[in-house]
C-alpha cells in the first residue's frame, strides 16, 4: 500500500465511455489532490482526453499491456465492456473477451498488487425477477449472453477479493440522459436517449412489443456519482486492510413502463418543439429480456454505506434533452 503522504492513485477503464467520461471528470472536480489514470481500446468510446488527463490506448484483454498500465493504483474503477444485449448477441466472442477475460485480468491484477477494485454488472443478471423490489441476493438466472457474461465478471471478482482486497459491485439499472466533456456532447444509444433522438428527427418511436415492459431508469451523472462515493470508501477500506465484496443496487425509484417512456417523450416533443411524432409498437427481435410490469429497487445499502441517491428525474431530463 502506499505511504499515507503519497497521494490516491485511481485508474478508470472504459475512461473513453459514456459513463468512464463522466466519472474521470468528476473524479478531477471532487478529487484534484488524485492521481488519475484513464484507460480505454476506443471501441465506442473517442475522447482522448478528459480536461488535463490524457485517455491511454489500452486494451483489458492484453494482461502485461493492462498490467504495465495499472500499476501503481490503489483503487481501480473498471468499467470497460462491451455492453448491451445486441451487441453481446452480435459479438459473442468479443462479448466474452471483454466482459470475462478482460474483467479476469483486472481481478487479477488487484488480487496481486491490493488495489480496491469497483465493477459493474447489469440487472439483466437477474432475469425475470420473480420479487420486488429487486436487490442484489436475488438469484441469477440471465436471459441473454450480455448478462451471462456480467454474471462470469461478477463471480470472479467475488472469488479473487477474497483475503486480498476490497471490492464493490454495482447492480446498475437503465442508463439514460447525456453529459458534457469540454465541447463534446457524450450519449449513448440507450432507450430513453434513442426515443428523444428520433423525436427530434421527426421519426416514429419504435417500441418493442409488449410495451409493458417495465424498466428502472438512472441517469449517467448518478451513476458517475456513485462510482465516486465507491472509490472514496474503497481508499478507506484499503487503509484499514478490508478485503471482500459489498455490492450495491444503483437505480431510481422510477421504473415506467417502455410504452410510457415512449408517450412521455412524445408529449414533450409536442410541448417544447411542435414535433408531432407517432408511437409504434414492433416486433421484439432480442433473444431475451425481462418482461415485468414493475421494476423497484432497493437502492438502501447504496444510501446508507455510500451516501449515494439519485438526483435526476426521468421527466425533467427528456425535458432538457427536447429543449430548444
Amino acid at each position: 500500500m502506499s505511504e499515507s503522504s503519497d497521494p490516491v492513485h485511481v485508474a478508470v477503464t472504459g475512461a473513453a465511455g459514456y459513463i468512464g467520461s463522466r466519472v474521470v471528470a468528476q473524479l478531477q472536480r471532487d478529487h484534484p489532490e488524485w492521481e488519475l489514470t484513464a484507460l480505454d481500446n476506443f471501441y465506442l468510446g473517442d475522447l482522448r482526453e478528459i480536461d488535463d488527463v490524457a485517455v491511454e490506448h489500452v486494451d483489458i484483454r492484453n494482461r502485461d499491456r493492462l498490467e504495465d498500465a495499472l500499476d501503481g493504483a490503489d483503487v481501480v474503477l473498471h468499467l470497460a465492456a462491451i455492453s448491451g444485449v445486441d451487441d453481446c448477441d452480435d459479438k459473442p466472442d468479443l462479448a466474452y473477451e471483454g466482459n470475462v477475460v478482460g474483467t479476469n485480468n483486472v481481478a487479477w491484477f488487484c488480487r496481486k498488487t491490493g488495489a480496491a477494485l469497483c465493477f459493474p454488472f447489469s440487472m439483466a443478471v437477474i432475469g425475470d425477477p420473480e420479487a420486488f423490489p429487486i436487490t442484489v441476493d436475488q438469484e441469477r438466472d440471465p436471459l441473454n449472453w450480455y448478462g451471462r457474461t456480467k454474471v462470469l465478471g461478477e463471480q470472479a471478482i467475488d472469488s479473487l477479493a477474497d483475503g486480498a482486497f476490497p471490492a464493490h459491485q454495482f447492480m446498475i439499472s437503465n442508463l439514460y440522459g447525456r453529459h458534457e466533456i469540454g465541447d463534446q456532447e457524450v450519449s449513448k444509444g440507450t432507450v430513453i436517449n434513442f426515443f428523444v433522438n428520433r423525436a427530434l428527427a421527426g421519426e416514429s418511436l419504435t417500441v418493442y412489443e409488449p410495451g409493458t415492459q417495465s424498466r428502472n431508469f438512472v441517469h449517467v451523472t448518478d451513476v458517475a456519482n456513485a462510482f465516486v462515493k465507491s472509490a472514496e470508501r474503497l481508499v478507506e477500506q484499503r487503509e484499514a486492510d478490508a478485503t471482500g465484496v459489498e455490492k450495491y443496487e444503483i437505480a431510481s425509484d422510477e421504473d415506467p413502463g417502455v410504452m410510457d417512456v415512449a408517450e412521455l417523450v412524445q408529449s414533450i416533443a409536442r410541448e417544447e418543439r411542435g414535433i408531432e411524432v407517432d408511437v409504434e409498437l414492433v416486433e421484439n427481435p432480442r433473444s431475451g429480456e425481462t418482461m415485468v410490469e414493475d421494476f423497484a429497487v432497493d437502492t438502501t445499502a447504496a444510501a446508507d454505506r455510500l451516501g449515494w441517491e439519485p438526483a435526476a428525474s426521468v421527466e425533467d431530463s427528456i425535458r432538457s434533452l427536447l429543449a430548444e
